[in-house]
C-alpha cells in the first residue's frame, strides 16, 4: 500500500477545473458525464480533472504531465530529484490512468480546511485516506484482516503514516504465539468497526 499526499489548494484547483466543464475525458467504460479526478502514474505521479476545456487535449497519457496538476509529494518531475525512485516504491513499475471517485470525498476534506489531502492505494484501488499515525494507541487493541476470510485482534506496537507493527493477541495460542508483523495503517480496525476483511 502507498500513502500519496497532495496539496489541498492544488486538488482544488483540479476540482473547479472540472467542475467548470461541460464535457468529460471518457474512461475505459465510454463516455463520461460528470466531473471528477484522474490519478496519473507515469511522468511523475499526479491527479488532473477530467474536464475537457479549450486548454486540455482529448488524450491523456503517462507521459504528458503539466506544472498545473496536483502532483503527489515527492513525485513531481517538474521539482523532485528522485521522482521516479519515489513512484517505483509506491508503484513498483505499474503506470497508467486510473478514473476516481474519490472528487467527493477530497471537496469535504478541502472544505474542512485540510492543507494537504492524503490517498491511499494498493495498484488497485485509490481512497481518501483520513487518519494518521497519531489518530491510533499505541498498546491499544484492534482488528486486522487475517488474510483466511476473518480477523485477528491485535495490539499495535508501532505506527508510522504508512503501515503499522501488531502483535496478534486473544486469539488462539498459534496464532498469538507468531512475531509481531507488519500491516497497512488503513487495516487497522476499531473492535466496533465492522469493515469487510
Amino acid at each position: 500500500m502507498a500513502i500519496l499526499k497532495f496539496s489541498a489548494s492544488a486538488v482544488a484547483a483540479q476540482i473547479a477545473h472540472a467542475r467548470a466543464c461541460k464535457t468529460f475525458l471518457p474512461n475505459w467504460n465510454g463516455p463520461v458525464d460528470r466531473p471528477a479526478l484522474i490519478l496519473i502514474v507515469g511522468n511523475g505521479v499526479h491527479l488532473r480533472s477530467n474536464g475537457i476545456d479549450g486548454t486540455t487535449t482529448r488524450i491523456v497519457t503517462t507521459e504528458q504531465a503539466d506544472p498545473s496538476f496536483a502532483f503527489a509529494d515527492g513525485m513531481n518531475p517538474f521539482r523532485d530529484t528522485d521522482w521516479m525512485a519515489q513512484r517505483r516504491m509506491a508503484f513498483r513499475d505499474l503506470t497508467g490512468q486510473f478514473y476516481t471517485d474519490i472528487l467527493d470525498d477530497m471537496q469535504v476534506l478541502i472544505d474542512r480546511g485540510r492543507g494537504a489531502i492524503r490517498l491511499a492505494t494498493d495498484g488497485h484501488s485509490i481512497r481518501v485516506f483520513v487518519r494518521r499515525a497519531s489518530d491510533y494507541l499505541i498498546g491499544g487493541t484492534y482488528e486486522v484482516p487475517s488474510g483466511l476470510g476473518g480477523t485477528f485482534r491485535v495490539i499495535l506496537k508501532d505506527a508510522c503514516d504508512t503501515f503499522a507493527i501488531v502483535q496478534n493477541c486473544g486469539n488462539c495460542e498459534d496464532f498469538d504465539a507468531m512475531q509481531p508483523y507488519r500491516v497497512p495503517l488503513d487495516a487497522l480496525m476499531e473492535l466496533d468497526d465492522r469493515r469487510a476483511a
